[in-house]
């Protein structure tokens, strides 16, 4: 069979159109016909029949597509940045493609209703924000009052001269450019749910318990030492140690008793909580080295494992991708450009150590044995690898993409 490369010509009127505008709709006339001669000319394959016993492959989710703006070309548009802090919000506002308007001061109250008026003008109300600390509340109010509204990660707007006004300046700008096209200009991350808020706050105050535990515990530590030059032993607040102390100087006793008191609440509220996380994958299965806390933190970190669309989606969200600095023939490939998710990336290289234990026909471990029994140096960097792939190995696995078996895991 003949193949036939079409060269398409460029000329200005093609730069300028729209190619979604000239592409014919699925269900056109035209569309039709065209796929009718494509049949005849090249009929698609019809599938074998399942083999008995075989597994049927799960179907291909197209993944959450991230927040896109929807322009309409009847209304006029009008772009907001936003530079948000907890007492105030600095805007500036763009309307169309005139110059960006002067910085204006707002409370959030305030720019809700001011978003609210300019929805109920005609207006197409676009913002921006960048993500911190102060959660998703001004996003839901902005889009309950009609407006466009966007999350972007943290980024470095101006050089350095930094003000308020400036940043504003500067996101209401790139909003412009990113609604007209240019992809580039911002990056919208994913919006989770109230739910899926809550669900993750769990894992995450569980974190925070146990790094309170530890603080009030060295906090123990540091006094007898300074007070008695003593070495207090491990856990040194459960009922078999505590009874040891009991020939320590008596006021240093009653501060580590006051400090014992704080550590068993925390503990109680640790334990309570940890019952509840595991509850909710206790009936599932699971793979041998992956504990029940650690994929329900994924779970809880990830959101929805059927945000990701293919792997290299997945791979990058860990942040263990290779930095490179390459240019002409030469290819230079650096540490790693942790730009995901810190958490997931710590549980997935502990997850690996795991696994080369208690997996060892881990499919992925074994392409890379010959590194994993190298030098140390080039064993941590596999490591790092393996981290990324055994993200991608549980995305496919949690999407029902394969089997446990399929991935040469043991059940747990």
């Amino acid at each position: 069979m003949k193949t036939y490369h079409l060269k398409p010509f460029t000329t200005p009127a093609t730069l300028a159109s729209d190619p979604l505008a000239r592409k014919p709709h699925p269900n056109s006339p035209a569309a039709r016909s065209a796929a009718a001669v494509t049949d005849r000319i090249a009929p698609a394959p019809a599938m074998p029949p399942p083999l008995p016993g075989s597994r049927l492959p799960a179907p291909r989710s197209p993944g959450q597509p991230l927040p896109t703006a929807v322009v309409d070309p009847a209304q006029p548009a009008l772009k907001l940045g936003l530079d948000v802090h907890l007492e105030f919000l600095m805007a500036v506002a763009q309307r169309d493609h005139a110059a960006p308007q002067a910085p204006r001061k707002f409370t959030r109250e305030q720019l809700v209703a001011q978003v609210r008026k300019w929805v109920a003008d005609g207006l197409s109300v676009f913002c921006v924000q960048e993500a911190c600390g102060f959660g998703f509340v001004l996003h839901r109010e902005l889009v309950a009052a009609g407006a466009q509204s966007f999350l972007i990660t943290p980024i470095a707007l101006n050089g350095k001269r930094k003000t308020d006004k400036l940043d504003a300046r500067a996101l209401c700008l790139r909003l412009s450019r990113w609604v007209d096209g240019n992809r580039d200009e911002l990056s919208p991350i994913r919006i989770p749910s109230e739910t899926e808020q809550h669900r993750r706050e769990g894992t995450r105050r569980r974190e925070f318990l146990t790094g309170e535990i530890r603080r009030l515990a060295n906090r123990g530590h540091g006094q007898v030492a300074e007070y008695c030059h003593v070495k207090l032993m491990h856990r040194w607040w459960g009922p078999r140690n505590w009874k040891k102390l009991s020939d320590l100087d008596p006021w240093v006793l009653a501060v580590l008793a006051e400090l014992r008191e704080l550590i068993l609440a925390v503990e109680a509220q640790l334990i309570k909580l940890e019952a509840e996380l595991i509850a909710r994958v206790k009936d599932q299965p699971r793979p041998k080295a992956l504990g029940e806390l650690t994929l329900v933190t994924l779970d809880a970190e990830l959101c929805d494992w059927h945000r990701f669309g293919n792997r290299k989606q997945i791979g990058s969200y860990t942040g263990c991708c290779p930095g490179e600095h390459s240019s002409g023939g030469k290819r230079r490939v650096g540490s790693i450009d942790r730009m995901g998710n810190g958490r997931v990336r710590a549980l997935l290289v502990e997850a690996v150590w795991r696994f080369l234990r208690w997996q060892p026909g881990w499919k992925a471990a074994q392409r890379l044995k010959v590194k994993l029994t190298s030098g140390t140096a080039l064993k941590k960097k596999t490591v790092i690898a393996l981290a990324r792939q055994l993200a991608i190995d549980l995305w496919r696995w949690r999407t029902g993409r394969c089997t446990l078996a399929e991935l040469g895991w043991l059940p747990a």
